[in-house]
């Protein structure tokens, strides 16, 4: 183990060093993505990760279609059978993504890949989790997870991202078109017609955060004006309630999960770090010291995680920390 005066500064930036407590991890697939994101080791292979039993039971689950069932599917939900098995494909995916490390080498990836394609509309977003309306977040999520899956130069990647920026907000960021015309969602899913965005209104945080996850993934579209003003708006609501109903206590900040899902601070902080945004910008700083002071004697943090049953979740939060105070305090 480096010593403190040989640690690299981002180490340095905590009261206690948090990488030990991850690389002593029995976690075979946490140690994985440890060394390869945060110790720079890319001689392991992500292989070996795709055959552990977890692995597995989830391929064993896939449908011929390419997506997984949403459990309970008897219960009569207010939208389809389908429209649950994209929220559920969309969460094992991040899984099986975030965690082992699978992409569009292997053909259960490439099949849950074709299944989110076959959701896509002639307009280019990704529709059925909200029934027959547009859905910003989603779309964006999925979108994020096919361009890590490695289809970050397909066309209909492109198609989206031209979607993204046409639904946009006046002021730059996104909402859900829906809640800017003041509809709940069981009105809006039984509705045929596609409602429209009242684009006059203000961005909501929660599906801003949701979506820049998508442009910050993108090597080309981070770097685009349209990321970047979203960026800054963003950065503007760290720690304060939303303007639409849906998560908008700001305490739903402090709410975080891995695989990313919800705009939390730590996924806010993923993102704004992939863009560029630095601890020069008083937002930023604030928000790394908040997360600084919630650390703790064993090096992880005190945060409140929701999602998932994953024992090893307060490791995989540390692990996300880790990479947002890496890129934020670069050498």
């Amino acid at each position: 183990m480096m010593t403190s005066h040989n640690q690299p500064s981002w180490r340095t930036r905590f009261r206690v060093d948090p990488l030990p407590i991850l690389v002593s991890s029995s976690n075979i697939a946490l140690r994985y993505c440890v060394q390869r994101d945060l110790l720079m080791d890319a001689g392991a292979t992500p292989e070996a990760l795709w055959k552990l039993p977890v692995v597995r039971s989830y391929l064993r689950r896939q449908q011929l279609n390419g997506s997984w069932r949403y459990p309970g599917g008897g219960k009569p939900y207010l939208r389809s059978a389908e429209n649950y098995d994209q929220i559920e494909t969309y969460r094992v995916l991040g899984e099986l993504m975030e965690k082992y490390a699978m992409d569009k080498s292997h053909p259960s990836i490439e099949r849950a890949a074709e299944y989110f394609f076959s959701a896509q509309t002639s307009e280019g977003d990704f529709r059925g989790i909200y029934g027959t309306q547009y859905t910003p977040n989603y779309s964006a999520g999925i979108m994020e997870l096919l361009i890590k899956a490695g289809y970050a130069d397909d066309s209909r990647i492109k198609k989206g991202f031209h979607w993204l920026i046409s639904i946009r907000q006046h002021d730059g960021g996104w909402a859900i078109p829906l809640r800017t015309k003041g509809m709940n969602f069981t009105r809006a899913v039984n509705n045929k017609e596609v409602i429209q965005p009242d684009c006059d209104k203000s961005f909501s945080h929660l599906v801003t955060g949701v979506v820049l996850r998508a442009f910050a993934s993108h090597p080309s579209y981070r770097m685009s004006k349209e990321a970047r003003q979203a960026g800054v708006l963003l950065e503007s609501r760290l720690f304060k309630a939303d303007m639409y109903p849906d998560r908008r206590k700001a305490e739903y900040w402090e709410h975080t999960s891995f695989p990313f899902w919800f705009t939390d601070v730590v996924s806010a902080l993923d993102s704004l770090s992939l863009l560029g945004f630095t601890p020069s910008q008083k937002p930023i700083a604030d928000a790394l010291d908040w997360v600084v002071r919630r650390q703790q004697d064993d090096g992880g943090f005190n945060l409140k995680i929701v999602r998932g049953r994953d024992p090893d979740a307060r490791l995989w939060i540390c692990f996300a920390i880790c990479r947002v105070f890496q890129r934020s305090y670069k050498e």
